[in-house]
């Protein structure tokens, strides 16, 4: 059976010309990986660590990934990306372009036979109020007007900052931020009948046995501190692995 991947947090422009070299590198084998043996990508969120459309062009610095996409198209794999917190506003380019499905917030989805749940993760649980407000002013349509009515080096440069920054805010009770999101999947799992709820966000990666015995809690973790996780579902299991 053809595999479903999943990968999270790669936060591409954050780091060094190595490290960014390192991942897309990885990117590059894992994409050939999911050419030969793959049906569908998830890519949940905080892939670019800031991106930000405009009519009438998109930016600078990121055109090796999104050929590689592009490439994953053109084999008839199926890309569906859901937005994070550092995907400021994902436009028609991803759409109507490259042909990748785009997604907001929390989704239920049926997949070869298992019920998931799929969401980038921020703003779900709760905690962490100041990122919650942040989020609502960032993704106002009329803000988003704004913020693209600027010079696009003007406006990138923002999204620059205000990424570098939202890293630097740290939650009060970092333990609590830590498992805020297996948290917020015991409560659901007493809601919503799925197999799987697979996120990203806090970088915590890990599957956890949810307290019903039968739900299984999985976070993506990220691949800025040397590693390069992912997830794929096969057969009815969802099993981690690196790069």
């Amino acid at each position: 059976m053809a595999g479903i991947y999943f990968i999270s947090d790669i936060h591409l422009g954050l780091q060094d010309d190595q490290s960014e070299r390192r991942k897309l590198d990885k990117l590059e084998y894992l994409f050939s990986i999911i050419r030969s043996e793959g049906h569908s990508l998830y890519m949940l969120g905080d892939i670019f660590d800031y991106w930000l459309e405009f009519r009438h062009l998109i930016p600078k610095g990121f055109t090796r990934f999104l050929c590689l996409l592009s490439d994953l198209v053109r084999h008839n794999i199926d890309i569906v990306y859901v937005a994070g917190n550092h995907d400021f506003s994902l436009d028609r380019y991803f759409d109507e372009e490259l042909g990748v499905k785009t997604m907001y917030g929390m989704n239920q989805l049926h997949l070869d036979g298992s019920r998931f749940i799929v969401a980038h993760g921020d703003g779900l649980g709760d905690g962490d109020i100041g990122y919650k407000i942040f989020s609502r002013f960032v993704r106002n349509r009329f803000n988003l007007s704004l913020l693209k009515g600027f010079h696009p080096d003007l406006a990138l440069g923002l999204l620059k900052w205000l990424s570098q920054l939202s890293r630097t805010h740290k939650p009060v009770n970092i333990p609590l931020e830590r498992d805020r999101l297996l948290h917020y999947a015991e409560v659901l799992v007493t809601e919503r009948d799925f197999d799987y709820f697979i996120c990203g966000h806090n970088h915590v990666k890990g599957i956890v046995e949810l307290s019903d015995g039968s739900s299984r809690y999985v976070n993506l973790g990220t691949w800025i501190d040397g590693g390069s996780p992912y997830a794929v579902f096969r057969n009815g299991v969802v099993e981690l692995r690196e790069v």
